[in-house]
């Protein structure tokens, strides 16, 4: 079931008396229990996205429908989403972890005893509970954290906006917070998570999309896009140094060797590489899987270290060859 579809948004901005594109003919749809990624660089039109799919911001062409309805003509589909703001923006700090969520569900349409009840389960849930009369302000940032993803839960959303949640915690409040995305994804709401993090992106998204100059020019799942950019080559690291022989026989099945690791860019010849190195001791066996940073860096117009490294290795597998021939 799509909780969120988004279809063909545009918006324009004057700067100068001159119409500037922020989005053009964009289009999102996210399902029930669904994590999608939605990534660019700033500047890219993420947050003007964003805003037209939380009903902020009149999109000067295109439609947007949270579980069938129009948040701009039935403002009651705005209570379908719960959102986590990238800053401190969430949570009034000089109220306790429980008024925020008293005060939050009641705002959101609950009446005060259940805006009670759903915020003392969340605390209970999130671990807070022993920090229920704390004020915001006292709180660790992996707890503000925490909280927000209470706060923006206390109304039962099905469509959650995450911007930045896991920006600056630290390792341990980063684990939480992530399985915490998993676990709200896993009852069944659709995610909308954006973030600079593109490991964190990489690790809890189902799909990807990634948007550059107000267009989205990649929008695939996860698995897929990683697929379609990773490499054939195979890296075979040792724990001792190749002799002359192995040396000769490597290069003869077109491997390429740095130091005690060995590059072979055919898979078929992997098991033939394996005989040849035996029984040497190995370290680790790889395939050069791209990543998501490396794949956002070329399709956005940069370039990943890792690309660099290949690019690097792709040089020196064509001068072996020349030798050789």
């Amino acid at each position: 079931m799509l909780v969120l579809h988004a279809q063909g948004l545009q918006k324009s901005y004057r700067y100068q008396g001159k119409p500037i594109a922020a989005v053009k003919q964009v289009s999102l749809a996210i399902a029930a229990g669904e994590v999608l990624a939605f990534l660019g660089p700033n500047g890219a039109g993420k947050t003007t996205t964003i805003k037209m799919i939380a009903g902020l911001v009149l999109p000067d062409v295109g439609t947007v429908e949270i579980l069938g309805r129009d948040p701009y003509r039935h403002t009651a589909a705005l209570r379908s989403i719960g959102a986590v703001l990238e800053g401190n923006r969430n949570l009034y700090w000089r109220l306790s972890a429980e008024e925020n969520l008293d005060y939050f569900g009641v705002l959101r349409g609950l009446s005060p005893r259940v805006a009670h009840q759903r915020g003392l389960a969340l605390l209970e849930r999130f671990d807070l509970m022993s920090k229920r009369r704390t004020v915001v302000q006292a709180l660790s940032r992996g707890m503000q954290q925490k909280l927000a993803l209470a706060v923006a839960l206390i109304h039962d959303p099905p469509l959650l906006l995450l911007d930045e949640p896991t920006l600056g915690l630290d390792v341990e409040a980063t684990q939480h917070v992530k399985a915490l995305i998993r676990e709200i994804a896993q009852e069944g709401r659709a995610i909308l998570l954006t973030t600079h993090q593109l490991d964190i992106a990489e690790e809890l998204s189902d799909r990807v999309a990634i948007i550059n100059q107000g267009e989205i020019i990649v929008e695939e799942s996860t698995e897929e896009l990683i697929r379609q950019f990773s490499g054939t080559t195979y890296s075979v690291a040792l724990e001792v140094p190749l002799d002359g022989d192995r040396h000769s026989k490597i290069e003869r099945l077109g491997g390429t060797i740095e130091g005690n690791t060995v590059y072979l860019y055919d898979p078929s010849m992997l098991y033939d590489l394996l005989d040849i190195l035996k029984p040497l001791p190995l370290l680790r066996i790889e395939k050069d899987d791209a990543n998501l940073t490396e794949i956002f860096l070329k399709l956005t117009g940069g370039r990943g270290k890792g690309e660099e490294e290949r690019e690097k290795r792709e040089e020196g597998r064509v001068k072996d060859q020349q030798r050789l021939e």
